[in-house]
């Protein structure tokens, strides 16, 4: 399945004072004048993605169509980033971001100590933690950074080997405990070159605002998160003060361009969060490497505010794009005179889809895995392969939540999950699950075997949080203000996807809080003073993705089985489980 992306190569912005055609000396002899380069490898949404995961990097071909490149795997990743390393003596490798959380298999049945382990050996200097680095909770997420065997979660660490933890450091300059201090430094500083020619560059990390509503509030353990302008804002004269010659922030939050097709070198109607963050944000702070949508861009911001000259950078989603970004500072004046970045097509390995085959594109650079990660890699994917591949029941067709993770719906796909949780939580009471699109990852589908058969493997790349479930009493208005929660003006819009039995209708075009026209169930009107028994996942129980009337857990029961067992118990009941084809969901068009 492809992953739909703006690919910019190469976006050169010169500063006053710079010569974009200047060749620079070796540190060791070059003028003490002449300007100093560091490079920055930056990365972002690793999630995990330990092996190739058979997506591809889509881009224009130049003649109104686009070309597949298969990309993605840390083996690949690691040689990608080793190749952009060895362009500059001096170098920082940084991270935006969910390097873990909603990752493959063979990461996530062992806590992601492979996936630390990996970005260890990959050389990772920085990382700034991200929504999904919580997923575990604040205390399982301090062990990723400080190692050790004690257990915070049902699974237990250090299986297959004693985990020493992060080799490089967590950011979190606005991730603040109950005592006011940050979980993590907020910012560091590197040094490069010596004497007449040392140039500092300093480092500052955030995540966005709202990872309180995209992670579990008891995972938190009080973990409140401030704004993203105002916390950097705050730090970067301590850097400067302390000669920081470049400010580079790491920011787990972005954006989206749109265009008619990939189109390298330029950043189209760059729409979403991330342009509020820099439009308030310090004007010293030089390079933005960002995350969090999936997406990759290379832009001038100074095209969308010309007083806000920043650098800004994604490198998309699994490590299957990374950004090469160039410094030039004037070790004098101590600021960047020239900055440049493209991003890199981390091109692995072909795959077969049901389409026909993707193969390698000669036309782009092909990256031979690295074999200490492709060794260290495969110890893990052999541990977890007999529970990847165990069969759970059988489906009668493939269940899809069509446009990917840019889309507000779950399709069959997310009805399906809805129609398990029902099921599981019957005996509580539930008369109606929910299960909220964006909390369905890639592939964003099923497709059974011609005989039917899905496996555990398929179904946990699609469910991977281990959420629980929980069933609580909402009266009708209730139930229409947590619908209508999922269309207000704050969060992108997403239309929980229902259990059988239940439909609704909305209008977007009416004012926020009312978009909501109709609710049945079993084809009766929902009455709203009577009350219904509604079962969601614990994320969107406490409140995750601004659905906070769920918050309330008015009467809940807490099932003791997770969203994944629920999954696996409703495909092996017995019978080939039907693909839902009823219409839940309507949008009205006025």
């Amino acid at each position: 399945m492809p992953i739909h992306f703006r690919l910019s190569f190469l976006l050169p912005i010169a500063l006053l004072g710079a010569c974009s055609g200047q060749h620079l000396q070796s540190a060791a002899t070059a003028a003490p004048k002449a300007p100093v380069t560091v490079g920055l490898v930056g990365i972002n949404d690793f999630h995990g993605a330990l092996e190739p995961p058979r997506t591809s990097v889509v881009v224009g071909d130049g003649k109104g169509g686009v070309v597949q490149i298969p990309a993605g795997g840390s083996a690949y990743l690691a040689s990608a980033v080793d190749s952009i390393r060895a362009k500059y003596p001096y170098h920082l490798t940084l991270s935006a971001g969910d390097l873990i959380g909603a990752t493959q298999l063979s990461s996530s049945l062992f806590l992601d100590e492979p996936s630390i382990g990996v970005m260890n050996r990959l050389g990772l200097d920085f990382n700034a933690v991200g929504n999904h680095e919580f997923d575990r909770g604040r205390d399982e997420l301090k062990r990723k950074q400080s190692g050790g065997c004690v257990q915070f979660t049902q699974l237990k660490p250090c299986r297959i080997e004693k985990f020493g933890g992060a080799k490089f450091t967590f950011l979190a300059a606005n991730s603040i405990e109950p005592d006011g201090r940050t979980l993590f430094a907020s910012s560091a500083m590197r040094s490069f070159g010596s004497g007449k020619r040392r140039v500092k560059v300093g480092i500052i990390g955030v995540t966005l605002k709202e990872t309180a509503d995209l992670s579990s509030r008891e995972g938190l353990q009080g973990v409140h998160f401030s704004d993203e302008a105002d916390t950097v804002n705050a730090l970067v004269p301590a850097l400067k003060k302390q000669g920081a010659s470049a400010i580079v922030l790491l920011i787990h939050q972005g954006g989206y361009t749109k265009s008619d097709q990939p189109d390298p070198g330029i950043c189209p109607n760059l729409t979403r969060a991330i342009r509020g963050i820099l439009d308030r944000l310090d004007t010293r702070v030089d390079v933005v490497i960002s995350g969090h949508t999936h997406w990759a861009y290379v832009c001038d911001y100074a095209q969308y505010n010309p007083a806000k000259p920043f650098l800004l950078t994604s490198a998309g989603v699994f490590g299957q794009t990374v950004t090469d970004i160039k410094l030039d500072i004037d070790p004098v004046s101590g600021k960047v005179v020239a900055k440049s970045a493209h991003n890199v097509v981390v091109q692995s390995q072909p795959y077969d889809t049901r389409n026909g085959r993707i193969e390698l594109k000669p036309d782009f650079p092909a990256f031979a895995p690295r074999a200490d990660i492709a060794a260290y890699v495969g110890t893990y994917s052999e541990a977890s392969k007999v529970e990847i591949q165990r069969p759970v029941g059988k489906l009668a067709g493939e269940v899809r939540r069509p446009g990917g993770d840019a889309s507000s719906t779950g399709g069959t796909l997310g009805s399906l999950i809805a129609d398990a949780q029902l099921a599981a939580t019957r005996k509580a009471g539930a008369q109606i699950a929910f299960m909220n699109p964006f909390g369905i990852r890639s592939p964003h589908l099923l497709s059974p075997a011609p005989d039917g058969t899905i496996t555990f493997g398929q179904i946990y790349a699609v469910q991977p949080f281990n959420n629980t479930l929980v069933t609580q009493s909402l009266t009708g208005a209730e139930l229409k203000a947590v619908l209508e929660e999922g269309f207000d003006d704050v969060q992108p819009k997403q239309v929980l996807s229902a259990s059988a039995g239940f439909a609704f209708s909305y209008d977007l075009s009416r004012p926020a809080g009312s978009r909501v026209v109709a609710m049945t169930l079993d084809g009766k009107p929902i009455d709203p003073a009577a009350t219904y028994r509604i079962t969601t996942n614990s994320f969107l129980a406490n409140g995750g993705d601004s659905f906070s009337t769920l918050a309330r857990q008015r009467d809940a029961a807490i099932a003791q089985l997770s969203d994944i067992e629920a999954l696996e118990a409703w495909l092996s009941g017995g019978a080939v489980r039907a693909v839902p084809d009823e219409q839940r969901a309507t949008e009205v068009k006025p």
